[in-house]
């Protein structure tokens, strides 16, 4: 091949944006715990004792036997657990349910909550392409046990029958978009992701999970080594090694939620990595058995996903392998890549195998190989590949462009890291995906509002049950307290719009992320249990004596329905000529008087345009008023929103009302905690006061002249009465505010 320039990061080929990966292995129960076993090179397979062994029923004599392996492979622990209240199965169902498909369900509610998306509110089609391996043990069990009888055996088959595992999935999360279980043996989780990017291109689902699950239902007590076969002599897989002998079976399930990179650009998901290319094919006849692999089949997948990609091989950093170890198919997986690496630089190129760490996973073997990948990309490290000290002699390493990585690497390429992922089934169904790190564009997302970071965050939480919930409060404190950085904008965005709200709930209200961890951890407030449906809302609007100075400037630098709302209020009051933005966005340090926001001519206007455009806001944030009520000037508010008035008639008519009372003479206002017997048997001798409001049955309002409530107050303080002057130019709601009545009506 002629040298070519690298191809940087210029857009081309498939393009599918990676939103989120989630998984759970041996020894890892999430992602993070896989990538900190892989990075430190750890092998999570489990060895038995004889103890161990003769107890799970093997036989003295074979227990003996020279090639006996007493090597359970890669057990994934907690198989066997699944919330099944959460999902709606009964106690039954979740008994005679596969483990595949309990476990394949909860990957695909991580992946979507790591994604952001909530199934259940997704305006979008999800589509589910995944597979399980074959579990006749499970199916036996279940038949001896006698559940598949009590339950049904129709029903029973359907929970244990692996062609159904992704439409159970789909059923279960409210997935409408293809849901289509893929059976290609060992590559099957890596042709999902081929057919899930497929999927997205011809526009058959917007959002695609795509994987795969592999889970015994009984833990192997050991086998037999016999020479040729797939299990290796001493139950480790020592992939492309001089002493490499076989894989080792191992469980686990993996889910890779995807999407058309343009469209979750556009939409700011989380991106972590970029596929780039796919391919499939089919050996044919091209090889000595059905089983056997092949180096023309292997090669030509390799060389379709990467023309597809629009990349040059020399741009490849690392090959995650299919490496099962073997005699005869690790020197035709690297002669294969070799050819279609054909002039690329001698060891330029690293190679590795997953099988090394957990084993062969079977139906999830390529999902667990791709996620090591988007995770090498993403970090720009590429991981380990265990127990290789010599090169297998039928592999020309020195002579080729590959080389074995056994130590973790740094990449080194300046140009994006870049990986290839291969796999390949029994029977010759070959998979190769291209994938590379995420790098956003110029003109990409933007940064957090650096106003926001004094703002108040609503984080709102959620579980099945109260210890569940207790569980994600304190494992979101945990993570907020690990990763300070992270923006607690974006954090209640996700956690308000990006999870399904389950039956009890709690809120917390917090500024700031330090505030966020306090509130978390300390929090012990009760749960709350939602309804089946949303309670109605009632929208409740006050009159005068709830204005301040700067009221509403933070919603008005920070929300852009308020701020629009207010600008049309306030561009509507100044025809009237009525000037009020002075009182909302008055500066610290102004010298100005305060205290003439309480005139009533500035008050009642500034108090309509605030409420009416929070209402707004609410609205538009989904928040739709079942009825509404005001005291007073928020009558008004109340009534134009409901479509009595239109918005330019009710700020007319309020701003007549304040232009009116004003002329009326200076009174003062009273508010009381007391009963509202109580007060008017002190009023009998009081011509001059009013009763202006019940409030509640321990709260009223007094108004009248200033002389006279000055008076009134000092009764009250005598007899031990609490009471408070309220913020009025005038006193409202009583006698002294007849003489305007005719005009108003008119």
């Amino acid at each position: 091949m002629d040298n070519q320039t690298p191809i940087d990061n210029e857009r081309s080929g498939l393009e599918i944006a990676v939103l989120a990966i989630a998984g759970r292995f041996p020894g890892a129960d999430d992602i993070d715990r896989f990538w900190s076993n892989l990075r430190c090179g750890v092998e999570s397979l489990t060895f038995l004792s004889d103890a161990q062994s003769a107890e799970a029923g093997i036989e003295r004599e074979l227990l003996h036997h020279p090639d006996f392996v007493k090597a359970a492979g890669g057990v994934l622990e907690g198989k066997d657990t699944f919330d099944a209240p959460l999902f709606g199965f009964t106690p039954l169902e979740a008994q005679v349910a596969d483990p595949q498909v309990r476990n394949l369900l909860e990957c695909a509610w991580t992946v979507l909550e790591r994604a952001g998306i909530d199934s259940s509110s997704y305006e979008g089609l999800i589509g589910l392409y995944a597979g399980a391996s074959a579990n006749f043990h499970w199916e036996a069990l279940t038949h001896l046990s006698g559940l598949r009888r009590e339950l049904g055996e129709f029903a029973a088959s359907q929970l244990t029958g692996r062609e159904f595992c992704a439409t159970l999935v789909s059923y279960h999360l409210g997935l409408k978009g293809p849901a289509v279980t893929v059976g290609t043996a060992c590559s099957t989780s890596l042709v999902a992701v081929h057919l899930a990017s497929q999927a997205l291109l011809n526009g058959e689902c917007h959002l695609a999970l795509a994987g795969g699950v592999s889970i015994h239902g009984f833990q192997s007590a050991g086998y037999l080594f016999q020479q040729g076969a797939i299990n290796s002599n001493d139950g480790h897989c020592r992939a492309f090694s001089d002493d490499a002998s076989g894989t080792v079976a191992g469980e686990g399930v993996g889910l890779a939620a995807l999407k058309p990179l343009e469209d979750a650009e556009a939409a700011g998901d989380p991106i972590i990595a970029v596929i780039k290319g796919t391919a499939v094919n089919n050996d044919g006849r091209r090889k000595g058995a059905y089983s056997a692999p092949s180096i023309e089949g292997q090669a030509e997948v390799i060389r379709a996903a990467l023309d597809v990609a629009g990349v040059a091989p020399e741009t490849i950093g690392f090959v995650e392998a299919h490496g099962t170890g073997t005699v005869l198919g690790d020197p035709i997986e690297i002669e294969a890549l070799n050819q279609a690496f054909a002039g690329c630089p001698v060891n330029s190129c690293a190679v590795g195998s997953v099988k090394t760490n957990i084993g062969h996973l079977d139906a999830a073997a390529g999902i667990a190989g791709f996620i090591k990948a988007i995770l090498s990309v993403s970090h720009r490290e590429i991981p380990p590949s265990l127990h290789f000290a010599r090169p297998n002699p039928r592999i020309p390493f020195s002579s080729g462009p590959f080389y074995v990585n056994h130590t973790l690497s740094p990449w080194q390429s300046s140009i994006p890291a870049r990986a290839g992922v291969s796999s390949f089934g029994i029977g010759g169904t070959n998979a190769h995906v291209i994938v590379e790190e995420y790098n956003p564009p110029a003109t990409g997302i933007p940064t957090t509002n650096p106003a926001s970071a004094d703002r108040y965050h609503l984080l709102p939480l959620s579980a099945h049950t109260d210890a569940a919930l207790r569980q994600t409060r304190e494992n979101l404190a945990r993570h907020f307290k690990e990763n300070p950085e992270l923006p607690l904008l974006y954090a209640a965005f996700t956690l308000q719009t990006g999870r399904r709200h389950l039956r009890v709930r709690k809120m917390v209200v917090c500024a700031g992320m330090g505030d966020a961890v306090d509130r978390l951890a300390n929090d012990d407030s009760p749960y709350r249990a939602a309804g089946s449906e949303a309670p109605p809302v009632v929208f409740m609007f006050p009159g005068q004596g709830a204005q301040h100075t700067g009221m509403g400037r933070g919603l008005y630098q920070n929300e852009p329905v308020f701020r629009r709302e207010m600008e049309c209020c306030l561009g509507i009051l100044r025809g009237e000529g009525v000037d009020l933005e002075h009182f909302i966005y008055r500066e610290d340090g102004d010298d100005s008087d305060p205290s003439a926001i309480n005139d009533t001519t500035v008050a009642q206007p500034l108090l309509f345009a605030v409420e009416y455009s929070l209402a707004r806001l609410l609205i538009s944030w989904g928040v739709e008023p079942y009825a509404m009520t005001g005291h007073s000037l928020g009558e008004f508010t109340a009534a134009c929103l409901a479509g009595v008035f239109s918005l330019d008639d009710a700020l007319r008519l309020v701003v007549l009302r304040g232009r009116l009372m004003k002329t009326m003479p200076d009174g003062a206002m009273l508010g009381i905690s007391a009963k509202d017997e109580e007060v008017l048997e002190l009023l009998v001798d009081e011509n001059y006061l009013s009763l202006a409001a019940v409030n509640s049955p321990h709260n009223v309002v007094v108004s009248g002249p200033l002389e006279a409530v000055a008076g009134f107050e000092g009764l009250l303080v005598k007899r031990e009465i609490p009471h408070r002057r309220l913020h009025t130019s005038h006193a409202f709601h009583s006698a002294m505010m007849e003489p305007i009545v005719e005009e108003f009506v008119r």
